[in-house]
């Protein structure tokens, strides 16, 4: 006689059976979700922002009174910065740890303290017109600080320390940067500095295009009322008032070409 108790009861496991298996292999299969790092926030915002773009592309802009060239020259990158003062055209050239200054196209000598501060000029404009692209220099410490919220939107809060070795004459400056959850687009950044004095200042990104794959923005430019809170406060400084318009950094006449 067929038993068609055992035989419904082996039915009934392998109903019960075969979808359990495949949930437990599926589940199996799904790696557990990784935590969001500065580094890769930092990655994400690079790419949408250009990428590599930046590197064998040759950008020009004017700001304020002078025009200002990046381009990539026998593999090393070139800052450029170029006034006309009546009938004499100055371009001052930063190549890496080297500075020199042209005159109507004569080289001139000009003292390294002098030397020293127009390089860091030429560099500071050129750096922030870049960025995000600078952040992943070998001389940068990334550090992700949670998410802040600025006028009612919530951001990635990111600190960036410089190491001493390759990080320039301003490596102990503190810089901060909120980027959108979603773009990874830097809106706001933050940054405290030493020199002159020393304060902080609170940037603002406005404006933003694109030209020819390659993001930029200009920026309001802020500083406290007062120096009484670290620069880790001053986004909630920001959002309460605490902070002064101080400039606009405006870029204008941009041109990107293919080196």
């Amino acid at each position: 006689m067929v038993d068609f108790t055992n035989k419904y009861q082996n039915q009934l496991m392998k109903k019960i059976l075969i979808p359990l298996m495949l949930v437990l292999a599926i589940g199996c299969k799904q790696e557990p979700k990784k935590a969001l790092t500065a580094q890769a926030i930092i990655d994400n915002s690079i790419a949408d922002s250009g990428g590599k773009l930046f590197d064998d592309h040759k950008v020009t802009f004017d700001f304020r009174d002078k025009t200002y060239v990046s381009e990539s020259i026998d593999g090393q990158r070139v800052f450029k910065r170029i006034s006309d003062l009546d009938s004499t055209t100055i371009i001052d050239i930063k190549r890496g740890d080297d500075f020199e200054r042209y005159m109507n196209d004569s080289l001139v000598m000009v003292h390294d303290t002098m030397a020293v501060k127009y390089a860091n000029s030429i560099n500071s404009v050129h750096y922030f017109v870049r960025l995000p692209y600078g952040l992943n220099d070998a001389a940068v410490n990334k550090e992700l600080l949670g998410k802040e919220t600025i006028e009612d939107k919530e951001y990635y809060k990111v600190k960036v320390t410089f190491d001493q070795q390759g990080g320039g004459d301003d490596f102990e400056d503190t810089y901060l940067y909120w980027f959108d959850l979603k773009t990874f687009k830097p809106t706001y950044l933050a940054y405290d500095f030493h020199a002159d004095g020393g304060g902080q200042r609170f940037r603002k990104a406005y404006n933003e295009r694109y030209v020819k794959g390659i993001r930029f923005v200009d920026y309001e430019n802020y500083k406290p009322k007062n120096d009484s809170s670290g620069i880790l406060e001053i986004g909630q400084q920001y959002n309460e008032g605490g902070l002064e318009l101080l400039s606009k950094i405006e870029l204008k006449n941009i041109s990107v070409e293919k080196n």
